[in-house]
């Protein structure tokens, strides 16, 4: 399939349809930049998942963090099932990378955990880019990384057909140039295995077996397997094999490279012992004559990424291929969250630079490695075309590109605090009406004096009707203190901060949604990407004090917790109303006007949103419908040493997805973990 088809049992309901037809217009009109300024709760992912099946183009969306990729991610796999939808954000578990320190003259290997699943994700993604139209990426700001040439990716990749002439030894050392690696004993993601007239391999792609039959030197059939029990799953006539590595090299490209880092490696050794550093001039010398003796008989070194301009052939400065050059030229490009996301993605370069610097003075690496980089702000904008960003708080910088681009000096509400009803933005658009008809919260300012008082009577109040409450403090030990001073009058709170292990945040959100405890108190976790429409009430403690924690965006994005609930309430604690608090409230009372308004016209009554709650400490009961690999698994038929090796594996994994923030995978093998031990328990009394 080449067309993207969007299944939902909804319609666009409230402001979509409105913002559908604005983006639609802008983008048919060619606009470089538009900008969805959707409140909290209004669909704006259905929005965006119309357009993508109405401009109908491959489709990238840059997420700021992993966390809220996954959940795009799984959304738009629920909106597009026939279609191409990945997930492609950095692969590692664990990343120490490279670094030297003078002062201590300490020398830091890079040191790595790769885990294989997003690795395979990652390569399915490129793979998919590279053979169909249909392809909707969701990505963190990895996507901005060097990523290897796609143009050798896709030169190398070979075609294999059922009833073709081809030697299998020669099959399977093309399967070497493609960095898989043969195994005869175990196969693996990335390996291969040859018995006889047949060869078997798991694509880099895929967690499936590849079998190729051979009659002489003819492919006589080609079959998909399953990669545990062996049973067909399909006969295939063709397929296609993708490098196992995104770092890729043809053969005579690789010669010249070597060539060519020879060269350098020279003209820095000459240099190095010109300004009297001896030691570094060794160094240099010794580390690249190892890498160059790697090159140039596998083919592959680890840290090739540092020598990844030489093997492209790129002159110096240039920019690295990344993840967008393997879209064609005309593909469309979401940024959410965008208020977090484009100064994320233009702070990459300046940190990376200054740790390679370091590495190459002291003759750790040679100059081109600087090459190996994320992109440049203005680099990034070279490379994508049509762009949507999407935030309920855009940032200036997304604002005022808009602007330009319509030639209009008008402010936009909720950056200047003003409204100017007469302003025509073309590639601006606002989605601020609900489906569900909710209204932005009302707003209330209280003093300082005495607030922690007033703040318990509100959520005794609150809670009493079943309802929950988020606060937001200034700093970690208030909200650690608060926490505890609320414990002592009888109130079910927990606080939530950088300090609290990732593992356990996903356990906090639900333990609040369930009525575990009916508070919940944080800094500045508490904003994008939480739905929590239990919460009724938000409290904002010392909203007087200016700042990054009390900015515009900030209020706008906490106000929002509270915009799910009917009866959604703000009570900001502060002696003096800031300018950001005055643009904030202006914003959200204007915004509750148009809703209010647009709900008397329609006769539409504000509902509460009802979600059901994922339960995670059940996951273990669903364990058997939820995870194949795991309902193939009884433990009861399992010797006590292989029951042992089951569950080091299960932690393993276990380890790596909460380290990822696979929060309800990580829940579901702890379960699965407990279930195993106890099977062990009865073995052993037996």
């Amino acid at each position: 399939m080449n067309k993207f088809r969007l299944t939902s049992k909804f319609a666009p309901a409230g402001d979509q349809p409105k913002a559908i037809d604005g983006l639609l217009k802008s983008l048919k009109a060619k606009n470089r930049f538009q900008t969805l300024l959707g409140v909290t709760g209004s669909g704006k992912t259905f929005t965006m998942a119309n357009i993508i099946e109405k401009i109908n183009k491959p489709t990238l969306i840059i997420s700021h963090n992993k966390t809220l990729a996954a959940q795009l991610a799984a959304e738009f796999q629920e909106f597009f099932p026939d279609n191409a939808v990945h997930y492609f954000v950095s692969y590692y578990d664990y990343y120490q990378p490279e670094a030297y320190i003078p002062r201590s003259d300490t020398y830091i290997e890079k040191e790595t955990q790769i885990n294989e699943e997003i690795d395979r994700l990652r390569n399915a993604a490129t793979q998919s880019l590279l053979s169909r139209k249909d392809v909707l990426i969701v990505a963190s700001v990895s996507c901005i990384y060097g990523l290897g040439d796609p143009a050798n990716y896709l030169d190398l990749a070979l075609d294999v057909k059922q009833g073709e002439k081809i030697k299998r030894d020669k099959l399977l050392r093309r399967l070497t140039d493609l960095q898989y690696h043969r195994n005869d004993t175990e196969l693996v993601r990335g390996t291969f295995r040859s018995h006889g007239d047949v060869v078997e391999i798991i694509l880099s792609s895929e967690d499936t077996i590849i079998r190729m039959d051979f009659f002489g030197d003819t492919l006589e059939k080609i079959e998909r397997l399953e990669a545990v029990s062996g049973h067909k799953i399909e006969d295939l006539t063709e397929f296609t094999i993708f490098p196992a590595k995104h770092f890729v090299t043809p053969e005579d490209r690789l010669k010249l490279a070597v060539d060519d880092i020879r060269t350098e490696l020279a003209e820095r050794t000459k240099e190095l012992k010109g300004a009297g550093k001896i030691l570094e001039a060794a160094r240099i010398e010794q580390r690249t004559n190892f890498d160059l003796e790697m090159l140039s008989n596998t083919g592959f070194v680890s840290g090739i990424e540092n020598y990844s301009r030489v093997i492209e052939g790129r002159p110096a400065g240039s920019p690295p291929s990344t993840l967008i050059d393997y879209f064609p030229d005309d593909f469309l490009l979401f940024i959410d969250e965008s208020h977090q996301t484009i100064p994320q993605i233009g702070a990459m370069y300046e940190g990376d630079r200054s740790r390679k610097t370091t590495l190459i003075d002291y003759g750790f690496r040679l100059p081109s490695a600087l090459d190996n980089r994320p992109l440049k702000f203005p680099e990034f904008l070279e490379k994508i075309d049509q762009t949507v960003f999407v935030s309920a708080t855009p940032g200036k910088w997304e604002i005022q590109q808009c602007l330009e681009q319509d030639k209009s000096s008008k402010p936009i509400y909720g950056q200047s605090g003003k409204a100017d009803k007469s302003a025509n933005y073309p590639s601006i658009v606002e989605q601020l009406i609900r489906p569900t008809g909710l209204l932005d919260p009302t707003i209330e300012i209280k003093p300082i004096k005495n607030q922690v008082d007033d703040l318990m009577e509100r959520i005794k109040a609150t809670t009493k009707k079943g309802q929950r409450v988020l606060v937001a403090t200034l700093t970690k030990r208030m909200s650690e203190e608060l926490t505890e001073y609320l414990k002592e009058d009888g109130i079910k709170v927990q606080y939530l901060h950088s300090d609290v292990d990732t593992f356990d945040r996903l356990e906090i959100l639900r333990d609040l949604r369930l009525g575990v405890f009916d508070v919940l108190v944080g800094i500045n976790l508490l904003r994008e990407g939480l739905d929590l429409p239990e919460v009724s009430l938000v409290a904002i403690l010392d909203a007087d004090k200016e700042g990054f924690l009390r900015s515009e965006t900030f209020f706008m994005q906490m106000m929002g917790r509270a915009a799910r609930h009917v009866e959604g309430h703000v009570v900001m604690y502060a002696d003096r109303i800031t300018g950001s608090m005055k643009a904030a409230i202006d914003e959200t009372t204007r915004r509750r006007k148009v809703q209010e308004d647009y709900n008397k016209e329609h006769g539409i009554t504000p509902k509460t949103i009802i979600k059901a709650i994922r339960d995670s400490r059940l996951a273990g009961q669903k364990v058997a419908e939820e995870d194949e690999e795991m309902r193939k698994v009884d433990p009861t038929k399992m010797t006590g040493e292989e029951i042992k090796f089951y569950l080091d594996e299960l932690n393993e994994q276990m380890d790596l997805a909460a380290q990822n923030l696979e929060f309800e995978l990580a829940a579901r093998l702890r379960d699965k973990i407990e279930e195993i031990k106890k099977v062990k328990k009865l073995q052993n009394k037996k």
